[in-house]
């Protein structure tokens, strides 16, 4: 009883504290429009997971290279050297590099020369806000140190990989791996305006805040949109059931990116942890 009184008691929380908070974003704009687009852009870019947890210290420690420093942030970077060619692996959302923990003995044993960081705000790199422009300077920064010839992103990590690409052009760069990734910056502020329930004022200035910060309005991020500009091979692999990111952004961006195969699956759910999966990536980079 006392479990499902306490599931019952989080459910309502998760429901009623966002709300509370898009009150207090209304009602803060009555008296200053700034302030409040500022707190709300604050909160559309904090992580609330992400941490390294305690029983992903040993195997991370063990890992760590070089820590790089990007307009004053210091991003974590890891290692498992390789004699093949090296390979650049970014995670997603309110994660860590010790997501990809049972993918890279694979790629050992393959021979990759295996990269990897955390995000702003993530793991071991500093920061207390993310958003993909900031994690494509830092994943830049890192591309320039390691110069990788393959790059996987898993979600929001295969998003800002592709912008990076778009952005950037690295010469370096040879093929592309997106997982359960999403495309469109404006799907991710609609559900944030319908969650906290944001009246039209707020998310009017918050679209021209993002104007100001990046230069470009929510619009206008679309990886369906920078796929277009791609010259390097990409595989894109999506579950048909994805209830984080919809199997119609890898579909928008497939049909953008002239030298992609897409792959659906069944059941797989968003992380795409399975060997399936890892084989696919693995045939690919070595075809």
């Amino acid at each position: 009883m006392k479990t499902i009184f306490a599931i019952e008691m989080k459910q309502l929380l998760n429901k009623y504290i966002p709300l509370a908070y898009g009150h207090y974003f209304n009602t803060l704009a009555l008296f200053s429009h700034e302030k409040a687009t500022e707190k709300a852009f604050r909160l559309f870019c904090t992580p609330r997971k992400g941490q390294v947890l305690p029983q992903q210290k040993s195997y991370l420690e063990k890992a760590k290279d070089t820590i790089l420093e990007v307009n004053d942030l210091h991003i974590q970077t890891y290692r498992w050297q390789g004699k093949g060619p090296t390979l650049l692996l970014m995670h997603g959302w309110e994660s860590n590099t010790y997501r990809w923990r049972s993918f890279i003995p694979k790629l050992e044993n393959e021979g990759f020369n295996i990269v990897a960081m955390d995000a702003p705000a993530h793991g071991y790199s500093g920061s207390t806000l993310f958003n993909a422009p900031l994690y494509a300077e830092c994943a830049q920064k890192v591309i320039e140190t390691y110069r990788p010839k393959y790059i996987i992103g898993h979600s929001l990590g295969g998003m800002t990989m592709i912008y990076n690409q778009y952005k950037f052009n690295n010469p370096d760069i040879e093929k592309l791996v997106s997982l359960g990734a999403p495309s469109e910056l404006s799907d991710f502020l609609r559900q944030y305006r319908i969650t906290l329930g944001l009246n039209k004022k707020v998310v009017k200035s918050l679209e021209n805040y993002f104007d100001y910060q990046f230069n470009f309005r929510p619009n206008d991020f679309s990886t369906s949109k920078f796929a277009k500009t791609l010259t390097v091979p990409g595989l894109l692999i999506h579950d048909e059931f994805d209830a984080i990111a919809s199997i119609r952004c890898s579909e928008q961006v497939h049909a953008n990116w002239k030298d992609s195969t897409l792959v659906k699956t069944k059941g797989l759910g968003h992380s795409l942890h399975q060997d399936k999966v890892r084989n696919q990536i693995i045939d690919f980079l070595k075809s």
